[in-house]
């Protein structure tokens, strides 16, 4: 019963990890898109999911500790997937343990990439934005009042885009 219990909400963790992961490709269309209301929905879709998340991640440890109990282990050890099925001696629900542990194991991996990936993209969205201000106001120590040309000694010379000196 614990076991069953502990089954069904690793498969619940898997669906909103998926869901995550959906959440994550449309994230990726959104920042090529330069959406920022949609890339703000999503966050805001991400944020509610993550409260899921965590609330099932609590229930799965309460569970593995329900879990634990009945195998006979009084300690509340915080054991991983891999370790708990070492307790499981029924083959079958052994082996939906260790099926439900793989298929989470790559949803999150996917979600990982997925996630780096965006990282990725919205670093290079905000570098080219930066860049783009650099070209259109200036570097920000360039001085903004006016200099007679004779006058070298006091200006700054402001670096230009290329290096001649390759």
């Amino acid at each position: 019963m614990a076991l069953t219990k502990l089954l069904e909400l690793l498969e619940r963790l898997d669906e909103a990890h998926v869901q995550m992961l959906d959440l994550a490709a449309v994230k990726k269309q959104t920042i090529i898109d330069n959406k920022v209301d949609g890339l703000i929905d999503i966050l805001n879709r991400e944020s509610k999911l993550m409260k899921v998340i965590g609330q099932l991640e609590e229930q799965r440890a309460e569970a593995a500790f329900v879990f634990l109990q009945g195998v006979g282990i009084r300690s509340n050890l915080n054991l991983n997937l891999t370790e708990l099925s070492r307790l499981v001696f029924d083959p079958e629900e052994k082996s939906r343990l260790l099926q439900i542990q793989q298929k989470l194991s790559g949803t999150l991996q996917r979600l990982k990439l997925a996630n780096e990936l965006n990282q990725k993209l919205i670093e290079q969205s905000l570098t080219f934005i930066d860049y783009s201000l650099d070209l259109l106001v200036g570097r920000p120590n360039q001085e903004i009042t006016y200099h007679h040309p004779s006058d070298k000694g006091s200006s700054v010379a402001r670096p230009g885009l290329f290096d001649a000196r390759g």
